[in-house]
């Protein structure tokens, strides 16, 4: 590896300091917001019919899953143009999209199923640039030792966000004679603009990654950044090395299209279960509780707040900080195999999906819930800015993000009518899904942990001397 890029790297790989608090703040309040906005969505379907909104099933479907697939569209694009713009460049405007989105939900949707939809589209659209831009940022920003950690925390305060959602649509509807539904609902969806407003200035101060910055052939630059930036001081010739990996060295190179392949088969398998079950989960509890109306959306709200507090956020948080002990592939391995035993069980026992089995289900779906964190849900996001060099990490993070967009897109839109022929018929296919994810996890997916991550992607194979 050249001497420039060399130094630039090393000296981040080996860094400590108060400016990876400072990038984990910046990129994971966007996390915590994309969470409370996704799954919100769930509350105020149901709400939507019991203040005069007619919905068909396909309205739901697609409320529902609308801003999924705009995060497919966000994801490549914010990929792409993090790669041939610049991280600077584009930093923060996946966060304006964001903020549009959500009021327009909130204030402009008229009662009319058709622009509720447009608005959560543009919402998604910067939700899935949140995921293609902060991993990459946060990965080229960390060390060695803690990368998991740091890139897995912004992840898992996507954990805070699932709670948050549900504690918050629970308060609205135990007091839905103090501020009525009417209401409830746009005030849910208007609270998603409130903390990306206060981090879109410091994502826009951010200045671009040395390590990019040296790997596009502007050493000097990149000494510049760094120093400002966190404090290093490194020495640098100006020899004109960069890394020429064009976009389409993740598909020519035939070691990169296997993970790639790995990256985004994984997210896509287990995002239509994660997404499916979460926004539909309303949907999923009617199968176990008794009461209808207000009182059923109160009561499933109530369950989901219990599994995504006492199962999910430990599940993301334990994953975050074992990832540079145990590894990400074990992890991923571990968690996926685990959910194909709790859905092969509900599968294979109908009887556990009804009213006078509630406890034995809530048990064995929120240890779904905790393997899909301690698992999957925090490695498939770890993975990518890990195993691609740096001037196509955007892209291969932006792509498989979108494999994990497009598969939480089908989950949750096809959910509705799979739910309709009962639930073990989900938990059938939602068990194959995880043994073919640890199929694919074992045979195409490397182990990072311990590693520089310009070794873990190859980098030094396509460094070359600019004239």
């Amino acid at each position: 590896m050249g001497n420039d890029i060399k130094n630039i790297n090393e000296a981040l790989d080996n860094a400590t300091g108060k400016f990876h608090l400072k990038t984990f703040l910046t990129a994971g309040m966007g996390f915590f917001t994309d969470a409370y906005d996704l799954f919100i969505i769930g509350t105020v379907i149901a709400i939507l019919p019991m203040v005069g909104w007619s919905l068909t099933t396909t309205d739901k479907a697609l409320i529902g899953s609308t801003s999924l697939i705009a995060a497919v569209v966000g994801a490549l694009t914010f990929g792409r143009l993090l790669d041939y713009l610049g991280r600077k460049a584009v930093y923060g405007l996946e966060l304006v999209l964001l903020v549009i989105g959500a009021i327009g939900s909130a204030l402009l949707s008229f009662k009319n199923p058709a622009v509720l939809i447009g608005w959560r589209f543009l919402l998604g659209i910067g939700i899935g640039g949140d995921y293609a831009t902060s991993s990459v940022i946060m990965a080229e920003y960390s060390n060695i030792k803690t990368r998991g950690k740091y890139v897995g925390s912004i992840l898992s305060m996507q954990s805070i966000g699932l709670v948050v959602s549900s504690l918050i649509a629970l308060a609205f509807l135990l007091n839905a004679t103090v501020i009525p539904l009417a209401y409830a609902w746009k005030i849910l969806l208007i609270v998603g603009a409130v903390p990306p407003m206060f981090v879109i200035y410091y994502r826009r101060k951010m200045p671009e990654p040395p390590r990019y910055t040296v790997a596009r052939g502007d050493a000097k630059k990149a000494a510049e950044n760094l120093k400002n930036y966190t404090g290093l001081d490194v020495n640098v010739s100006g020899d004109h090395e960069k890394v020429n990996a064009p976009w389409y060295t993740l598909f020519k190179d035939r070691k990169f299209l296997i993970t790639l392949i790995g990256t985004a088969g994984a997210w896509f398998l287990m995002d239509w279960a994660f997404y499916g079950n979460s926004i539909m989960s309303n949907d999923i509890f009617k199968f176990v509780i008794t009461q209808t109306g207000l009182a059923g959306l109160i009561r499933s709200t109530e369950y989901s707040a219990l599994i995504f507090t006492v199962a999910a956020l430990p599940g993301y948080w334990l994953a975050t900080f074992t990832l540079d002990k145990i590894g990400r592939k074990p992890i991923q391995v571990i968690g996926f195999v685990m959910l194909a035993v709790t859905y092969g069980i509900l599968a294979l026992f109908p009887v556990l999906d009804t009213v006078s089995h509630v406890d034995e289900f809530l048990v064995i779906y929120g240890i779904s819930y905790f393997f899909m964190m301690f698992g999957p849900n925090v490695t498939t996001f770890v993975y990518p800015p890990e195993v691609f060099p740096v001037t196509t990490r955007g892209l291969g993070s932006g792509i498989s993000a979108a494999g994990g967009k497009t598969g939480a897109f089908i989950g949750t839109f096809v959910d509705v009518f799979i739910i309709a022929s009962g639930l073990s018929l989900l938990m059938t296919i939602l068990a194959i899904f995880a043994i073919a994810a640890t199929i694919i996890t074992v045979l195409c997916l490397p182990e990072p942990k311990g590693r520089a991550i310009e070794e873990v992607s190859r980098e030094s194979q396509y460094i070359t001397t600019k004239q």
